[in-house]
């Protein structure tokens, strides 16, 4: 019986990251490969909210080299962030790692 390789990513493989779309909103979300969601995401799949805001304008923000629960933990902490606190991660004067429970 031939076994079938593990295609799961490493554990430290999953990154946050932020988008601006094109009706001016931001969109936060997780991926192991940002560059290919990106792509995803201006071809019209992936998440409702990036296509009902008329797709990707830019990324404007990235942490990479998270676990998948840090992923997690720190997308849905930085979603309960209003708009200044997110452009103050985005311009690098909030650390992300603050944002992380238990840290």
């Amino acid at each position: 019986m031939a076994t079938v390789p593990d295609t799961r990513p490493p554990d430290r493989a999953w990154s946050v990251y932020i988008l601006e779309l094109t009706s001016g909103a931001w969109y936060t979300g997780i991926a192991t490969d940002v560059e290919a969601r990106y792509r995803a995401h201006a071809a019209g799949r992936g998440a409702r909210a990036v296509r009902m805001g008329g797709g990707p304008r830019r990324l404007l923000w990235q942490q990479g080299e998270l676990s998948h629960t840090e992923a997690l933990r720190l997308e849905r902490a930085i979603k309960g962030l209003r708009r200044p606190e997110k452009a103050a991660l985005v311009r690098g004067e909030r650390d992300w790692r603050a944002l992380l429970p238990g840290t």
